[in-house]
């Protein structure tokens, strides 16, 4: 009995000392910075942007931070730096609502203060009008505080331990680039006509139109809860929101779905109450014939090169694109002009299409 006793104490003092090691080395390599920026040596794959952004929020040395879905996945850092001559950290969430920005938004200004020069921030219409607690994916509530009480789920976690820390460690060919985090897969042969329309299905034709202010009620609730707060909290930051170029197809579906007077009536609401704050600065890219009409420029009917997102850098440097109160209304005009007299049957003529992307080349 006492030898089975000694046994048993020796075997868990060895699961107790294996859990320590365990959680000593998530604390030293720390794959989701929860406790401090990356070592400089360790080969961190990133990739898991729910579970990753808060530490990056908290710990990484920035000015600016890039938000917003994966309109945003395919935008350099090094380039609002090169540019802008702010170093900008990524925080993207790929199909983000509102209350997603909101989030990481509470996180970014409460580990930098008053020391955030600007926001770079993608508005996508169609998930602005979301619930204003509705979330992409559920958050994980102890990587989101200051708590470090609740990160026994962190610290004794298998995935973090083999996927994160064991399996960069053996096959470092998959770490990060830093200034290109969650970039999509897609590589440049991705990127054509023939591609896009293989994978592009139409959506339904509704049989009413929809009523023009449909879409307000639930977009005034979101500026007001999840993102004016933010802009009038932080006077001293600016903040540089945009429009991304779907492609014309995405303007089908909206036709289909006889959806264009809500969609427009939500821009305007949406750009002029934002325009109404000295920081805010507003571009609109989502008529641009160049890009939009040219689905070489895409990966499926929305996802654009990264050519385009150095194109959309560019501007927030030169103020091309940029919408004022003297111009957002013809801007949308324009726009609804485009939407409504494009011959979309004439798309399908062709299904490739010689010219070259816009911007190519430029991204790279």
């Amino acid at each position: 009995m006492k030898s089975c006793r000694k046994w048993l104490a020796g075997f868990l003092a060895l699961v107790l000392a294996g859990l320590v090691a365990a959680g000593a080395l998530v604390i030293w390599v720390d794959p989701f910075f929860q406790y401090h920026k990356p070592l400089s040596w360790f080969p961190y794959l990133v990739d898991n942007q729910v579970n990753q952004n808060p530490g990056l929020a908290k710990h990484m040395d920035y000015e600016g931070v890039l938000l917003g879905s994966s309109m945003t996945a395919s935008f350099n850092t090094d380039w609002f730096e090169e540019k802008l001559n702010i170093k900008t950290q990524k925080l993207s969430y790929n199909g983000s609502y509102p209350k997603d920005l909101a989030n990481i938004m509470d996180l970014v200004f409460s580990a930098k203060g008053n020391g955030v020069k600007a926001v770079f921030m993608a508005v996508d219409q169609g998930t602005l009008s979301g619930g204003v607690e509705e979330t992409k994916f559920p958050i994980t509530e102890y990587l989101y505080d200051d708590n470090p009480l609740n990160d026994v789920p962190y610290l004794f976690n298998k995935e973090v331990l083999l996927d994160y820390i064991l399996r960069p460690l053996a096959d470092p060919k998959d770490r990060s680039d830093w200034s290109k985090l969650y970039q999509p897969w897609w590589t440049d042969e991705y990127y054509n006509k023939t591609n896009v329309l293989m994978y592009y299905e139409p959506a339904p034709e509704a049989e009413n139109p929809m009523a023009a202010d449909y879409f307000l009620a639930a977009v005034e609730k979101n500026l007001e809860r999840n993102i004016c707060p933010y802009i009038e909290a932080h006077p001293e930051t600016e903040f540089y929101l945009f429009y991304p170029p779907y492609s014309i197809l995405y303007w089908n579906d909206v036709s289909r779905q006889k959806e264009l007077d809500a969609v427009i009536d939500e821009l305007l609401y949406t750009t002029g109450r934002l325009l109404a704050y000295d920081n805010v600065r507003i571009f609109n890219f989502l008529g641009e014939v160049e890009i939009v009409c040219n689905l070489n420029n895409y990966a499926d009917y929305i996802h654009y090169h990264e050519d385009i997102c150095r194109y959309i850098t560019d501007c927030f440097a030169s103020g091309e694109r940029e919408l004022t109160e003297e111009n957002f209304e013809a801007s949308f005009a324009a726009l609804r002009d485009l939407v409504s007299g494009y011959d979309y049957e004439a798309i399908w003529d062709d299904w490739q299409d010689p010219r070259p992307r816009f911007y190519q080349g430029q991204g790279g």
